[in-house]
């Protein structure tokens, strides 16, 4: 056992009968005890949990000839693998990250179920810039070097022999999650919630800002032909917006205020006009972003109004300025994209009686908000956490074209060496930058 102690493993066999047919997994947990099996049943589903207990040793068991052998690996030279890093001292470099190209060419990384992408493009999300310049997003707290990025589509370069789904050459988009199948969230569909996540990007899990990245088959969505990377990269932010029209309720003919005009914000624009919003206003705090909105829906049916948040107004003032927008309606939903304190409040207060308030953004770790408006008005006031069940979905309706339109917001695109440069551009108002890209040609 080469000196290393041994320890108990402990696997936990779910099955779940969902609508989309048996789904079976194995999620290891190190303990020195067994699990015991859950009593847990979600009334939508029927599961099974098995727990048994196997002894292993700390390193991972090694790979034989004959399954090294049967590891399907893209054939000819492979560039060196290189990420992109930020770490506490708040530094953005490139250097090399693993899997190495030796170690993607022999398969010897791969895990069951596992494939290794060719990372093609990547777009940089306001949290990746968050990271490199504050060093956390609330708990989540950057510690050692980091590699970010989360919003990736590439090429399956080398597939484990259990994998059936994929193929070397198959173009997937990435989505972004490694979640346990185990705890309440994952078993009811809610999977954005599991306990034990590991989400690309987030600290300390490394993201997918690398030009390899293994990654399970089972979250690589099969991209079709008419779909670029690039297109396969915005498929991660569309997520959120799609995520955020299904949870806040909005429907046909609602009034729409969305509070931010920046990616998100955008695609949320889009998807609430593909929706049926109608009349929508946006807000941002730069006439420039406003007046790309503007554009960006100029050949859509319906009305957008936009509103130029001045400095220093109050809530009130805010909100009475966003239903004068909106021709004295008061919005049946607002959207809110900042994470903002004041942009909060302020849709809080413009919201009809009865309305929702859905918060998208991100914000800081404790905030105020105006609660005898929400309580005497029965305003409803949600949240979002990322996504789920979203990918499919997503791709259907950018490559029909019902939201083609969010390819207009790509404004810069860089190579990956170039990664410095590109999130300098992100970060900054003045350079006009929408979404930029980062790409890697192999």
């Amino acid at each position: 056992m080469s000196g290393r102690q041994a320890e108990k493993k402990t696997y936990i066999y779910a099955f779940a009968r969902t609508p989309r047919g048996l789904y079976h997994t194995i999620h290891p947990i190190y303990r020195p005890y067994i699990i015991t099996t859950s009593p847990y049943r979600p009334p939508s589903h029927t599961i099974t949990t098995i727990t048994t207990t196997i002894q292993h040793t700390m390193a991972p068991p090694a790979m034989t000839e004959a399954s090294t052998a049967e590891i399907g690996s893209v054939k000819g030279s492979l560039k060196p693998n290189i990420g992109v890093y930020t770490d506490p001292q708040h530094n953005l470099y490139v250097e090399a990250a693993s899997p190495s190209a030796e170690e993607v060419q022999s398969g010897s990384t791969l895990a069951e179920g596992e494939v290794v992408v060719q990372i093609r493009c990547t777009g940089i999300c306001g949290s990746d810039v968050h990271f490199w310049h504050a060093g956390c997003i609330g708990p989540m707290i950057v510690t050692d070097k980091h590699i970010l990025g989360h919003e990736s589509a590439g090429t399956v370069i080398a597939v484990h022999p259990s994998v059936k789904t994929l193929a070397i050459g198959d173009n997937v988009a990435v989505e972004p999650n490694i979640i346990c199948n185990a705890c309440p969230p994952c078993l009811t569909g809610r999977y954005n919630g599991c306990e034990s996540v590991l989400f690309r990007s987030t600290p300390p899990v490394p993201g997918l800002l690398r030009r390899y990245v293994t990654h399970p088959a089972v979250w690589c969505h099969k991209l079709p032909a008419t779909m670029s990377f690039e297109d396969g990269a915005l498929l991660e932010p569309l997520s959120v917006a799609l995520a955020a029209i299904d949870r806040s309720g909005l429907k046909l003919g609602d009034a729409a205020l969305i509070c931010g005009a920046g990616p998100i914000g955008l695609i949320t624009l889009l998807c609430a006009k593909a929706a049926g919003a109608e009349p929508i206003v946006i807000t941002d705090i730069d006439q420039g972003r406003l007046d790309f909105a503007a554009k960006l829906v100029a050949d859509r049916p319906g009305s957008l109004q936009t509103y130029l948040v001045p400095r220093g107004a109050s809530d009130t003032d805010n909100a009475a300025a966003i239903v004068a927008a909106l021709g004295g309606v008061e919005p049946d939903v607002a959207l809110e994209c900042t994470g903002v304190e004041s942009s909060i409040a302020a849709a809080i207060h413009a919201v009809r009686f009865a309305g929702t308030v859905f918060v998208v953004g991100v914000g800081k770790s404790e905030m105020r908000f105006p609660f005898m408006r929400l309580s005497t008005r029965e305003v409803d006031l949600k949240f979002q956490y990322r996504y789920c069940n979203t990918w499919p979905k997503a791709i259907r309706l950018l490559d029909s074209g019902v939201l083609g339109a969010i390819r207009g917001l790509v404004t810069h695109r860089f190579g990956i060496e170039e990664a410095v440069g590109a999130f300098e551009t992100s970060a900054d108002m003045k350079s006009g930058a929408i979404k930029v890209m980062i790409t890697n040609e192999g």
